[in-house]
């Protein structure tokens, strides 16, 4: 696979950038899980040397995104099972303080943006196009679970967030759970307004619940593809 990184004229120090962009570029699988990661190579894509790229590189080992494996070198890691369920979790317990605040505050300007969103994934959905549904599907999350105004709780959320983009596009790929999702976007937002948080709240568990076991399937048939 060839990756062309664009040279980091940035202020922060060297390291801390090319730790966010081989993080993004592994999170999102531009950087695919079992590439090596050959130090000179990387270095000269991303116009540093060695050593910045080893501290990014050891931060990422702590992230868990990518191991030492020894007469490798440095491995990037697939998410595996644990991973999955380990940060579906940690956003259903965030999200889940989040519920009320969001019911508490939602007025009609931010039901019209959210249901604004859902007609865009409305024809999205009804074109089958996955790939621009994937972000809008995050985007109309995000905007749903802002609404609590709990700046904390949403640092937290947002450090998670990279994870679940990737796997929300593994979820959303399932066509047999696709559409029944959609409908639950409409159903949240019915929620919301109606300031039902009973429902609001057993729907939300339910559709963070259904999208792991989706990326869970996910992960599973790809490790059989990979066995076979």
């Amino acid at each position: 696979m060839s990756l062309t990184f664009q040279p980091m004229m940035e202020s922060r120090p060297i390291r801390e950038v090319a730790y966010e962009v081989l993080k993004k570029a592994i999170i999102t699988g531009e950087i695919p899980a079992g590439e090596r990661i050959v130090e000179t190579e990387y270095a000269e894509r991303l116009h540093i040397s060695r050593t910045p790229l080893r501290e990014a590189l050891r931060k990422l080992e702590r992230d868990g995104l990518v191991e030492y494996v020894m007469r490798r070198g440095v491995i990037v890691r697939a998410f595996t099972i644990d991973d999955v369920q380990e940060i579906y979790t940690i956003r259903n317990a965030l999200e889940m303080l989040t519920l009320p605040a969001i019911i508490e505050k939602a007025g009609p300007e931010e039901i019209a943006s959210l249901r604004a969103k859902l007609a865009e994934m409305d024809r999205l959905q009804e074109k089958d196009d996955v790939e621009g549904l994937s972000p809008l599907a995050r985007a109309f999350h995000w905007e749903l679970t802002a609404i609590c105004g709990q700046k904390r709780i949403l640092r937290v959320i947002e450090s998670q967030d990279e994870y679940i983009r990737r796997f929300s596009a593994m979820a959303i790929r399932q066509e047999n759970r696709r559409s029944a999702a959609h409908q639950e976007h409409h159903r949240l937002v019915d929620y919301v307004e109606a300031k039902d948080l009973e429902r609001f709240t057993e729907l939300t568990k339910k559709h963070i619940e259904r999208s792991m076991e989706n990326c869970l399937d996910a992960l599973k048939a790809q490790k059989q593809n990979r066995e076979m």
